[in-house]
């Protein structure tokens, strides 16, 4: 199994506390239509995306090591893990890798916040805003020429 199936499961937890950062500016409307972006927006938004992609990285060490700091394998934490997250999912436990459990999710928990300001930073510090970062980010998701001139962006 690839190392990085191994952490998907250690991601969730990342990316749902990275999305609290999202939530808090303003919600924003989903785009119905297609939003103009410009070549300097985009390439202003690769810069950001890579050093997002760095502080992930960066974040997903960290969790590794707290997740073997409690000589837990990562297998087996993100098996837990899974169920715990899964309602239709069971997994049996042991008392002392419940206890186990608990230890690593409380310390993931408080190293996240680091990695969500550090992501606002990154934000704050570009040119974009929190809100058009995200309108660019949903646009990504379904706009192929966007994701292309991106990808373009990224390999020059």
């Amino acid at each position: 199994m690839k190392l990085t199936k191994l952490f998907s499961s250690l991601l969730l937890v990342f990316i749902m506390g990275s999305t609290s950062v999202m939530a808090q500016t303003p919600t924003m409307p989903q785009p119905q239509e297609k939003i103009e972006v410009s070549d300097s927006e985009l390439t202003q938004f690769a810069q950001v995306f890579q050093q997002m992609r760095m502080i992930n990285q960066k974040a997903q060490q960290e969790m590794i090591a707290v997740v073997q700091d409690e000589e837990f394998e990562l297998q087996r934490f993100n098996e837990i893990h899974q169920a715990k997250m899964d309602p239709n999912k069971e997994v049996e436990t042991s008392e002392e890798e419940d206890k186990k459990y608990e230890l690593v999710v409380a310390e993931l928990e408080t190293i996240q916040p680091k990695f969500q300001k550090e992501m606002q930073e990154v934000i704050s510090e570009s040119e974009l805003s929190m809100e058009r970062y995200q309108q660019v980010a949903m646009a990504l998701r379904t706009d192929a020429e966007l994701q292309k001139r991106l990808q373009e962006i990224m390999q020059s």
